[in-house]
């Protein structure tokens, strides 16, 4: 048992977790200079929501996003269709935000899935966003399930299908489960099984 005088330790790494958002962005940044794509995709959400201690600056955001991106690092293409999607720093732009999810969707990113099945949906063309639904699902997308549940509510979906999202989202909450994932969701929200 941990004594209540010395630091948390991360969940994940076992290192004590920083004490200010300066030395968090000084480890972060340690990590971005050695080519981390996902340090690199983080620093850009930090910049773009202006957390710990920097200013907020979409530009410096999408042009990190861009980097990670380029290192394959999938949420970084999420990332980026959000950008373009919400017109953050750029001009709205629903082409390249698509564009940009169907590459997040390729490298397996659930959220940019979820996004083409949300368009999809909204255009009329139930079948296709069932595909990215039931993928996106599969991966432990929430928000996806959701969805289906309310194609089925409205009778666009069958039973059967809604069954068949409801056990894939179990099985993937099923593999993803762990001891140290138990420990890290007991430690913070954002690492909570729910996707």
């Amino acid at each position: 048992m941990q004594e209540t005088n010395k630091r948390k330790l991360c969940p994940f790494c076992r290192t004590p977790e920083p004490t200010s958002n300066e030395e968090d962005i000084k480890r972060l940044k340690k990590r971005v200079d050695a080519g981390d794509a996902k340090a690199i995709h983080n620093l850009g959400f930090n910049y773009s929501n202006g957390a710990y201690g920097l200013p907020q600056d979409y530009g410096k955001a999408l042009k990190l996003y861009h980097q990670a991106a380029e290192l394959g690092h999938a949420d970084s293409f999420y990332n980026i269709g959000c950008v373009y999607m919400n017109g953050r720093g750029v001009a709205r732009d629903m082409k390249k935000a698509t564009q940009y999810f169907e590459l997040g969707a390729l490298k397996g990113d659930a959220d940019s899935r979820y996004n083409l099945g949300a368009f999809d949906e909204n255009a009329g063309i139930i079948e296709r966003a069932m595909k990215h639904y039931m993928i996106s699902v599969g991966s432990g997308c929430n928000d996806s399930l959701k969805r289906i549940q309310g194609l089925y509510s409205n009778g666009y979906v069958t039973k059967d299908v809604y069954t068949k999202a409801l056990r894939s989202y179990q099985k993937y909450l099923v593999e993803v489960k762990s001891s140290q994932r138990d420990e890290a969701a007991a430690a913070a929200e954002e690492f909570k099984y729910i996707g």
